[in-house]
């Protein structure tokens, strides 16, 4: 069981796609209410919105710059005053701009640091807030195996992913005596709309991190957030845990998921 979150209200950023659509049902389909942040992905966000109220959750969703600090508070502001509280953020919302370091402009390395880091902070600076008020919450950050093991020609996603981690690993000191748990995993390669531009050099690096060299599904990363974000992790924060899919030698079994 991964966990019962009825009751509870939700935050995703970046989360009309991929991980983070993966992540908004999951969190619905344990019975939370859920708000989510998108950037471009009008029709998506829509989409995810009615399949969000069939499950008889509430829901809520704002076209929203992550790596803005007054939009990012306005976003959780107006989710307090629709759900009357916060109780889950889940940090998701990233970009990359791949290439080699000498290649590389300022711009992007400037963008996917704002996008993929700095939005990490503004969320968790505006959510803590009511979150110490109300003397409980979960903060969960999506990072990546690229940030704890490289990639080469992602420098700037590598590090703005590592950055992360140790940001993780402060708030969470930070925010403990506040009865708050904030926690980060680490995807490996998972089938995805971003992972699909990618060079089959770079598919191939990120698969070889993976023990199994398996691809996960944004399905399997979002059944862990949902752990995460429930009463059975009250007992564990400040902790990065890699997620990767793995096969299993015995045909007659499915492929499942490996957490280490």
């Amino acid at each position: 069981m991964t966990g019962d979150l009825h009751g509870r209200s939700a935050l995703v950023t970046g989360g009309s796609r991929g991980i983070g659509r993966a992540i908004v049902r999951a969190l619905a389909g344990a019975g939370a209410d859920v708000a989510f942040t998108y950037r471009t992905a009008s029709t998506q966000a829509e989409e995810l919105a009615e399949e969000v109220r069939r499950l008889g959750r509430r829901t809520v969703h704002f076209q929203s710059d992550a790596a803005s600090p007054d939009a990012s508070a306005q976003v959780v502001r107006a989710v307090v005053a629709e759900f009357g509280r916060i109780d889950i953020l889940v940090n998701n919302a990233g970009i990359t701009r791949d290439g080699l370091i000498v290649r590389m402009s300022e711009a992007d390395w400037d963008l996917v640091m704002q996008t993929n880091l700095k939005s990490v902070f503004n969320y968790c600076r505006a959510a803590s807030r009511y979150m110490a008020t109300q003397r409980r919450g979960k903060i969960v950050n999506i990072t990546s195996i690229v940030g704890v093991h490289g990639n080469g020609g992602q420098s700037n996603y590598a590090a703005s992913k590592a950055a992360i981690v140790g940001f993780t690993r402060s708030l969470a000191k930070e925010l403990s005596s506040r009865n708050i748990q904030v926690n980060a995993v680490a995807p490996s390669f998972v089938d995805t709309d971003m992972t699909a531009q990618l060079t089959d050099e770079q598919k191939q690096a990120a698969l070889g991190y993976g023990s199994r060299r398996a691809v996960a599904r944004p399905e399997q990363v979002a059944g862990f957030v949902v752990f995460l974000a429930s009463e059975n992790s009250d007992l564990i924060t400040g902790q990065t845990f890699i997620a990767e899919a793995s096969h299993i030698n015995n045909k007659r079994q499915k492929p499942v998921q490996l957490l280490r």
